[in-house]
């Protein structure tokens, strides 16, 4: 008899921590996280199609402005500095990490900005059909980019909202959920102004 009320006592106080997970945050610690992290793999996804453009866009682009070798040296430098970085799961609660991966997101941003620059002055180029096809893929592809970006940045935002909420945080702590880092406000003004690759006939 008397293992039986420890039975029922050891059931009763795991159905108590149970509930009290629960109503203190822990099931939605889960579902944010995975949020965060479904919505940090699709702008994975989006700067990786950005990045497979960059070859094609660099060598048809040397094709008519052969000479312009620092703007295509720094955008395939850019780029592979994209590539060399590591991104795994643990970026998303790594800052310093996630710092370098923007940064270098960043600079592909530029590169590319004074890429389309220099195209401005190559009517030819901007004729081709070629490079027509690959400044579309590129538009679209920043497009993309942004929604991406802003998905994950407001899904970061509901989960590192949820940490820092009482009585959230104290199962925060206890599990060890810690805030997320997300886009910066300098980021933020590179992607204002990202690449512009609208080269229509001016009027």
């Amino acid at each position: 008899m008397q293992f039986s009320w420890k039975k029922i006592l050891l059931a009763t106080m795991l159905l108590s921590a149970t509930l009290g997970l629960c109503g203190c945050g822990y099931n939605q610690f889960q579902s944010l996280d995975e949020d965060a992290k479904a919505s940090w793999s699709e702008v994975l996804n989006q700067y990786q199609r950005r990045a497979d453009l960059v070859p094609n866009l660099v060598a048809t682009v040397k094709g008519y402005a052969e000479h312009e070798e620092k703007v295509l040296t720094e955008v395939a430098d850019a780029r592979s500095k994209v590539g060399s970085i590591q991104v795994t799961k643990e970026v998303l609660n790594d800052p310093e990490a996630f710092a370098k991966f923007q940064a270098a997101q960043g600079q592909l941003t530029s590169a590319l900005s004074r890429l389309m620059a220099v195209a401005e002055n190559y009517p030819n180029l901007k004729a081709d059909q070629g490079f027509r096809d690959l400044q579309a893929q590129l538009e679209g592809t920043e497009n993309r980019v942004t929604v991406a970006r802003n998905r994950f940045i407001e899904s970061v935002k509901n989960y590192n909202v949820s940490v820092r909420s009482f009585p959230n945080n104290l199962t925060a702590m206890m599990f060890g959920y810690k805030a997320k880092p997300s886009f910066t406000v300098e980021n933020e003004k590179q992607i204002s102004s990202a690449p512009k690759v609208e080269f229509g006939d001016k009027k």
